[in-house]
């Protein structure tokens, strides 16, 4: 991906979780060498804040779906339950 092409970037909701942190981690790289132009700089740090929105929103339903296991009286699994991620 060109981080420098917003435009022409695909939309976070159709990256997995690991591209849009992989190019999360390019736009910071690039804002922090500091060598980008101005208007570059505002454009690929608004993609770095969608990316890391979505990054986020995929992190919060992965955390919903994992479920702990449950065990009985007798040591044996019982069941699942949400689990507790606070």
């Amino acid at each position: 991906m060109n981080a420098s092409r917003p435009d022409t970037a695909p939309s976070a909701p159709d990256l997995p979780f690991e591209k849009a942190l992989e190019q999360l981690e390019e736009i910071v790289r690039r804002l922090e060498r500091g060598d980008v132009p101005l208007d570059e700089s505002v454009a690929i740090y608004e993609r770095g804040e969608m990316l890391k929105r979505h990054c986020e929103h995929l992190l919060k339903r992965a955390e919903a779906r994992i479920q702990r296991i449950t065990l009985g009286p007798d040591g044996r699994a019982e069941g699942t339950a949400p689990l507790d991620v606070e």
